[in-house]
């Protein structure tokens, strides 16, 4: 059985929106999200229509909703801005870093259905795929393969 899943446009972020729908499908009453946020119901509607939140607030929504909201940002690196082969990378990649280090490419389920998506509804070719999102080849045609979407394309 198949869910409704949203579609997310990970190139034009609009976290407001994304929030809204959380909220709406979770059924959360207004009077609880002014509480835990500590802020008016004006202050929450202007979440809802803002593209962008500040980090604090984020997490706290992503708290209350049970939904990692960082993570629709992380899907939006992996497509357009992977680490790696741009040159001031690999300066700074020379000298180690007091930051955490993360697996550069970790592709997600939907960032895979994403992907695939655009080939099936002929929106990417298979050669703008490598090339705009810097997929690998080989890693490109094992997804195709093993969700069966190997066609000619």
């Amino acid at each position: 059985m198949q869910q409704n899943i949203l579609k997310i446009d990970f190139k034009n972020i609009h976290i407001g929106s994304l929030i809204l729908k959380r909220v709406t499908e979770l059924e959360v009453e207004l009077g609880r999200i002014c509480r835990f946020l500590k802020c008016s119901e004006i202050e929450i509607q202007q979440m809802y229509e803002a593209t962008s939140l500040d980090t604090e607030i984020l997490l706290r929504w992503s708290k209350l909703l049970e939904y990692d909201f960082f993570r629709v940002y992380n899907q939006h690196l992996i497509l357009y801005a992977p680490q790696g082969k741009a040159i001031y990378n690999r300066t700074l990649n020379e000298k180690k870093s007091v930051l955490p280090q993360f697996k550069k490419n970790i592709y997600t389920r939907e960032v895979i259905d994403f992907i695939l998506e655009q080939i099936d509804q002929g929106e990417m070719t298979k050669t703008q795929v490598i090339k705009e999102y810097r997929i690998p080849k080989t890693t490109l045609y094992k997804w195709l393969k093993k969700y069966n979407l190997d066609s000619t394309t």
